[in-house]
């Protein structure tokens, strides 16, 4: 018997509780969005809840954009669980470990892995939006706000 190579991102490969918050956080937002507008606008809501209106904002917009990205150059569909299932599937891992990663300032991974996501040429387009969302979801595991990164301040002589 052969799998399906339309649905081979969508094996399980472990449980939502081997995660830590932020990639399980990578993973809920994947299955939200994909689950339509309804969902996609509680998503928004709840990260401007959780998160201040323009933090939230800039989280959600940061999902939409990879999502969509991903949905238009993917090498294929992503594959995902519904929301409510506690399984892991591969393409799943796949996201939530490229969130993470860029989310922790890996960007050499982050690359990596976003070339597996999409084509090659647009995978720089989406490390940026996933450190924005990296860092939002760690902000909501943790409490502690993010700081931007800043050059550092010139001395006067």
């Amino acid at each position: 018997m052969t799998a399906d190579p339309n649905r081979r991102g969508g094996a399980a490969v472990g449980y939502l509780t081997d995660l830590d918050p932020v990639e399980a956080g990578a993973v809920r937002c994947l299955r939200l969005w994909a689950d339509g507008d309804a969902a996609q606008r509680e998503l928004r809501r709840e990260l401007a809840d959780r998160l201040g209106p323009l933090q939230g904002r800039a989280a959600a917009e940061s999902l939409n954009t990879i999502c969509t990205l991903c949905a238009m150059y993917g090498r294929r569909p992503l594959m995902r669980h519904s929301a409510c299932c506690p399984c892991l599937g591969a393409d799943e891992s796949c996201f939530a470990t490229f969130v993470a990663a860029a989310g922790a300032g890996d960007r050499e991974d982050a690359m990596l892995m976003a070339a597996m996501l999409v084509r090659a040429d647009l995978a720089p387009g989406l490390v940026d939006p996933a450190t924005r969302l990296g860092l939002a979801l760690r902000h909501l595991a943790t409490g502690v706000a993010p700081q931007p990164s800043r050059p550092p301040a010139e001395k006067l002589h």
